[in-house]
């Protein structure tokens, strides 16, 4: 792949001497230098950590504790790879330098910029330029958005969100951190109504493990779902008010990303100018399609046709 990358930008150099030459050039020149194969190898490395995780993230109904867990696990193989993969990382890049013929420095020697003048530059040598302004500087600031995303507050509050869940038999449930869980909500819970839910807490478990109704859901809105249909809602009240507290903590997460970049589908340079109801219109259907993909096109075609009297006939 990179030699098919360096013959393109070769012959768009040969072969045009234009704009387009000048800029080729200097793409070409660049990624023949160990600094840019360096950056590849950091980057392929950090995404190799944090690719399970990403993932894990972008599933619709994920598993808290599960995603909880392997944050933690990012992090820590991030701390790894900052304290002893650095010059595992120079020897990858220079055995790829060496295997396409591009000069790889020597650590000990004073880093030059390539093009630029060397008056007044500060010192530093190539080992510095590569661990401490691109290793390290890059994997702190993949450590320091990882520690703002996922702060003490916001993983305690998840995990004891996971408590909720059904899953084989509630297995997750756990009192004491479904109280805390109701303590971050002040406005929703006095003290009384903690003392009232922690009381709730031990009959709503009991009854829930006994009944063969929800021994098979998988997740806390099909369990709020099933506590309506079966009246659970309205003899369990402060457990379902937790409950519905918890359903809006997951539209923080990946689903509004999945709406934000549905939009900017939506709302392109062509449509700019629609109105918040048309594009509010455009975006359920786009993001809410799995579920309009369920009503068959005769059935719109003729709510459509009956909106007013027309000439044609759908």
């Amino acid at each position: 792949m990179f030699p098919s990358v360096v013959n393109v930008l070769q012959m768009i150099v040969d072969d045009n001497p234009n704009d387009s030459s000048g800029e080729a050039y200097k793409l070409w020149r660049e990624i023949q230098s160990f600094e840019f194969v360096f950056h590849l190898f950091v980057m392929k490395a950090i995404l190799r950590i944090t690719n399970t995780l990403s993932l894990a993230l972008q599933k619709k109904d994920q598993d808290i504790v599960s995603a909880m867990n392997l944050v933690k696990t990012c992090k820590e193989n991030l701390q790894l790879m900052r304290d002893n993969e650095f010059e595992e990382l120079v020897e990858q890049a220079s055995s790829f330098c060496y295997k396409h013929d591009i000069i790889v420095p020597t650590m000990d020697e004073e880093y030059v910029i390539r093009g630029r003048s060397r008056r007044n530059a500060p010192m530093k040598t190539n080992y510095h330029r590569y661990r401490v302004e691109i290793f390290i500087h890059v994997i702190d600031g993949q450590l320091a958005k990882l520690n703002d995303r996922f702060n003490e507050v916001s993983t305690e509050l998840l995990t004891c969100l996971a408590c909720l869940s059904p899953k084989n038999n509630f297995v997750a449930f756990d009192k004491r951190k479904l109280v805390c869980l109701a303590q971050f909500y002040p406005y929703d819970f006095s003290d009384r109504d903690l003392l009232m839910l922690e009381d709730e807490l031990g009959v709503y478990v009991h009854h829930m493990r006994s009944s063969s109704d929800f021994s098979q859901l998988e997740g806390i809105s099909s369990l709020a779902e099933k506590m309506v249909e079966k009246g659970m809602h309205e003899i369990f009240l402060f457990v379902y008010l937790l409950l519905t507290l918890a359903l809006v903590l997951p539209v923080a997460t990946a689903s509004v990303k999945r709406a934000f970049s549905a939009m900017n589908i939506i709302k392109n340079p062509l449509r700019n100018r629609m109105g918040d109801q048309w594009l509010n219109d455009s975006l359920i259907v786009y993001i809410e399609r799995d579920v309009f993909a369920c009503i068959d096109n005769e059935i719109i075609m003729q709510r459509f046709q009956n909106m007013k009297t027309r000439r044609g006939q759908l």
